[in-house]
């Protein structure tokens, strides 16, 4: 984070904990004018430290009340490049995120269903025809607690 001040990792903060706000907020939040905030926000999304803001979808409200972590460990036989595996799981729409790990499993998904026999036909019908794909680990997700992440609570 070099080259960052007080002000831009105010900033950050404020924008990491609602990404809507807008620069005239931003810059009163710290203490600047809104064409200074502009240019600051401008400067951190050129330089890639901002890479992109989203709208966080409450997937229970709409009615997708499972969240299931599924570890996947791809079978040694017919060697399965990692790109043909990564390819196939991007396109089934529950698979929410996708992470190549070290550890007894090679990646493990977040996946979102509406209940467990949804989960249920998910699994047998898209992740266990996979190619590649040997053995799996489901751990459905009881709660949630959301962390600030490292730049703290916004001041």
């Amino acid at each position: 984070m070099s080259g960052l001040d007080a002000t831009d990792l105010a900033i950050l903060r404020i924008l990491a904990a609602d990404a809507t706000r807008s620069a005239a907020e931003v810059g009163r939040a710290v203490g600047i004018g809104q064409p200074a905030a502009w240019r600051r926000i401008r400067k951190l999304t050129d330089q890639g430290i901002l890479a992109g803001r989203r709208v966080v979808v409450d997937s229970a409200a709409v009615g997708f009340g499972v969240t299931v972590f599924l570890g996947v460990r791809l079978a040694a036989k017919g060697r399965t490049s990692l790109e043909d595996f990564e390819r196939a799981v991007t396109a089934i729409p529950e698979v929410q995120t996708v992470q190549h790990v070290l550890g007894q499993f090679d990646y493990r998904l977040r996946i979102t269903a509406r209940d467990i026999s949804d989960f249920e036909r998910i699994l047998r019908r898209r992740i266990m025809t996979l190619p590649g794909v040997g053995q799996v680990e489901a751990n459905v997700m009881l709660s949630e607690e959301r962390r600030p992440g490292p730049l703290g609570a916004p001041a």
